[in-house]
C-alpha cells in the first residue's frame, strides 16, 4: 500500500458507497473469513465489483480498467501462459519498453507483481478491474488452453543431468543444502512456475490431496482423485529442495527448519473460487515429505439431496434435523465424506433463528451464520473441553468433529438432554456396531436410548464416466460376492469403467454417497438396554427396514452411477 494511503472502508464512507454499520458488519465478518474486505462487501451485497475497483483505484494510485472495452495486443497476451493468467487471476493488457501491466482484481497482493517479475523478467505495473472481467478475460483470450507439468518440466530440466558431470552435480546439491541459499532458491522463476502449475492442474483435476515425495533416487509427486492417488510429473530430485523451500515461502514458515514437522496454510482464489490449501511438511530419510490438502470453499453450499441418499433415507433425514433435540452420529473410516455430510445437514438447519456453533479439527470450510472453534490440543483446547464451553454460549444446534473419549460422548449426551441437537462423527464400520463402541467406551446404555435419534453410516463410491462407460455382464464370482442372482440383474443395464478423455482415461468421474441409516424404534431401544450383541441389533433393524451399505450401492449399480468393482471395493456383508 502506498505510504500515507487510506483505508479502502474510509474511501468507500466517503463516496456514499457503504455505511458506517455496513463497514462495521464486514469488518467482524473479514476477521474470521480473512477475505479481502471488498470481495467480503460484494459478498454481503453492501458494494458492487465496480465500487471496489473505484475505491482501489483510488487507494493506490493504480488506473482503473474496463476490459470489455480494453483491445490487448496477440503479443502481449502471448508473454502470460494460460496457467500463470489463472494462477495469478491477472490478465496482461499493454507492454511499454520493459515495463508489462497486469489487470488485477486484487491490487493488495504485492507477491503477485514480485512473482511476475521474476517468472517473465521484466517490471510489472499493477492496474485494477473486477473480478468477474478478468475472468470473462481469460476464458475469451486464452480458453481452456494449457501447459502440462510434464512439457515443462522437459523443457527446464530435461538437459540438467546432461550439462552437469556427476562433481558439478554434487556441488550444486551441497549449495542448494545450504541455508543462506534456500530463499533465494525459493524465488528462482522456474522453481515458482512450477509449484503453481502443479497446484493449479491439481485444482483443475479436482484433486483433494497433493503429495510431494522424496526417495533415494527419486522425486515423487502424486495427487489424490476421488480418492485414489495417481502419479503426475516430477522435477528432478536434486530441486526437492528448491520446491520445499517455495511452499514455505508460499504458507510463510520457517524455510530454514527442515528437523522439525510443520503444517501451514496458504489461501489463493483460482478461476473465481476461493481455494485453502492446508499444507504439512514430515522430515524424512531423503528430505522433507509434503502434503497439501486442497479445499475448495464452495463445497460447503452442497446439499442435503445432492449426497446420495435413497428417497427414503433423505425423507427420514429430513424429519430428523428439524428435531429440537437428540444426537446424530455419521460414521465411517477416514475420506469417506463424514464432514461434507455434516456440513450439508448444517446448510439444511441454517438459519438466523438457531445459534449454531461448531467446534472441528481444524475447521476446514468457514460458513456464514455459524460460530466455528479449531480445536487446539496443544493449549489444552480438546473437544470436551470446547463442548462444555460451547454450552455456556446458548446453542440451539452443536456440531463437534468427533466423539474420540467418554468424556466428549457424555458431554454431547448431556447437551441433547438438556434440549440441543447434537451432531457429531465416530469412526465404526457401521450403524449397529456404533452403539457397541459408545457403550464399550462406558455411556451408559439408557442414555444412547434417549438420546440417539439417528446413526448414518457412509462410503464414497466413484462415479462412472457417463461418456466412456461400457455395458457390461457381470462374472458369476461377482454376482456371487454381491450375493445377487442373475434373475435379479435380467433386464437391468450394468456398466464398467473404461477411460477416455473427458475423465482423463480413469473411466471414473466424480464420488458419490452410500449410506446405511438406522434410526431406533421400541424394539431397539430394548435390546440395547439389554446390551444386545452388535448382530442382533443389526437384525432389529434390518428387521425396522434399514438399508445396508452393500444394498445401497447395489442401487447405485443398477442406476448406471457405478461399477461392481466399486461397490465390492467400498461395502461390506455380514455373516
Amino acid at each position: 500500500m502506498p505510504l500515507g494511503a487510506r483505508n479502502l472502508g474510509e474511501i468507500l464512507l466517503e463516496n456514499g458507497v457503504i455505511t458506517a454499520v455496513q463497514l462495521e458488519e464486514a469488518l467482524e465478518k473479514q476477521r474470521t473469513s480473512r477475505e479481502f474486505l471488498g470481495r467480503t462487501l460484494v459478498s454481503m451485497g453492501y458494494a458492487t465489483e465496480q465500487d471496489i475497483v473505484n475505491a482501489l483505484g483510488i487507494q493506490q494510485g493504480m488506473e482503473q480498467i474496463k476490459l470489455s472495452q480494453q483491445a490487448i495486443d496477440s503479443e502481449v497476451l502471448n508473454m502470460v501462459t494460460s496457467d500463470i493468467a489463472q494462477f495469478y487471476n491477472i490478465i496482461p493488457i499493454r507492454k511499454t519498453d520493459n515495463v508489462l501491466t497486469i489487470a488485477m482484481a486484487d491490487p493488495l497482493a504485492i507477491n503477485t507483481i514480485d512473482d511476475l517479475k521474476v517468472i517473465l523478467g521484466c517490471e510489472i505495473e499493477g492496474a485494477v478491474s473486477t473480478q468477474s472481467e478478468i475472468q470473462a478475460a481469460i476464458e475469451k483470450h486464452y480458453g481452456y488452453q494449457g501447459e502440462s507439468a510434464a512439457a515443462m518440466i522437459d523443457e527446464l530440466f530435461a538437459d540438467v543431468d546432461k550439462v552437469m558431470d556427476e562433481s558439478a552435480l554434487k556441488g550444486a546439491r551441497e549449495q542448494i543444502a545450504d541455508a543462506n541459499n534456500l530463499i533465494a532458491l525459493a524465488h528462482e522463476g522456474p522453481v515458482i512456475k512450477l509449484i503453481n502449475l502443479v497446484i493449479l492442474q491439481a485444482v483443475q483435476s479436482r484433486a483433494s490431496d497433493l503429495h510431494f515425495e522424496p526417495f533415494e533416487e527419486e522425486y515423487q509427486v502424486r495427487q489424490r482423485v476421488d480418492g485414489v492417488l495417481y502419479k503426475i510429473a516430477a522435477p528432478p530430485k536434486h530441486l526437492s529442495l528448491a520446491v520445499s523451500s517455495r511452499l514455505k515461502v508460499m504458507a510463510n514458515l520457517d524455510i530454514a527448519e527442515r528437523r522439525l514437522p510443520q503444517d501451514g496454510r496458504i489461501q489463493l482464489s483460482l478461476g473465481g473460487k476461493d481455494i485453502d490449501l492446508r499444507i504439512s511438511f514430515l522430515p524424512t530419510m531423503f528430505g522433507e515429505s509434503i502434503v497439501i490438502r486442497i479445499l475448495d470453499r464452495s463445497a460447503v453450499m452442497i446439499v442435503l439431496d445432492g449426497l446420495g441418499f435413497e428417497k427414503e433415507q433423505y425423507d427420514a433425514m429430513k424429519l430428523i434435523i428439524d428435531k429440537p433435540n437428540g444426537i446424530v452420529l455419521v460414521t465411517g473410516p477416514t475420506g469417506s465424506g463424514k464432514t461434507t455430510t455434516l456440513y450439508a445437514c448444517l446448510n439444511e438447519v441454517n438459519d438466523p433463528k438457531w445459534k449454531i456453533i461448531t467446534t472441528e479439527d481444524p475447521v476446514e470450510y468457514q460458513v456464514s451464520g455459524i460460530v466455528q472453534v479449531n480445536i487446539n490440543d496443544k493449549v489444552g483446547l480438546t473437544f470436551a473441553k470446547c463442548l462444555r464451553s460451547i454450552l455456556r454460549q446458548d446453542p440451539d444446534i452443536c456440531m463437534v468433529g468427533e466423539i474420540r473419549d467418554t468424556e466428549t460422548a457424555s458431554i454431547a449426551i448431556e447437551a441433547s438432554l438438556t434440549g440441543h441437537l447434537v451432531f457429531s462423527t465416530l469412526h465404526t464400520n457401521d450403524a449397529p456396531s456404533t452403539v457397541t463402541r459408545l457403550i464399550d467406551m462406558d455411556v451408559e446404555p439408557f442414555l444412547l436410548t434417549s438420546t440417539i435419534e439417528a446413526i448414518v453410516a457412509q462410503r464414497l463410491v466413484r462415479k462412472v464416466c457417463l461418456f466412456c462407460r461400457q455395458e457390461s455382464e457381470p462374472t458369476d464370482e461377482e454376482l456371487k460376492a454381491l450375493e445377487l442372482t442373475r434373475e435379479q440383474i435380467k433386464g437391468r443395464k450394468i456398466y464398467k469403467a473404461v477411460g477416455c478423455k473427458e475423465c482423463s482415461h480413469i473411466g471414473y468421474k466424480g464420488r458419490i454417497g452410500i449410506y446405511e441409516l438406522m434410526t431406533l424404534n421400541d424394539d431397539m431401544r430394548n435390546l440395547i438396554l439389554n446390551r444386545c450383541s452388535t448382530g442382533e441389533l443389526r437384525d432389529a433393524a434390518l428387521k425396522a427396514g434399514m438399508k445396508t451399505l452393500r444394498e445401497a450401492g447395489i442401487a447405485k449399480l443398477f442406476a448406471g452411477i457405478t461399477t461392481v468393482d466399486e461397490v465390492l471395493g467400498e461395502t461390506m456383508t455380514y455373516a
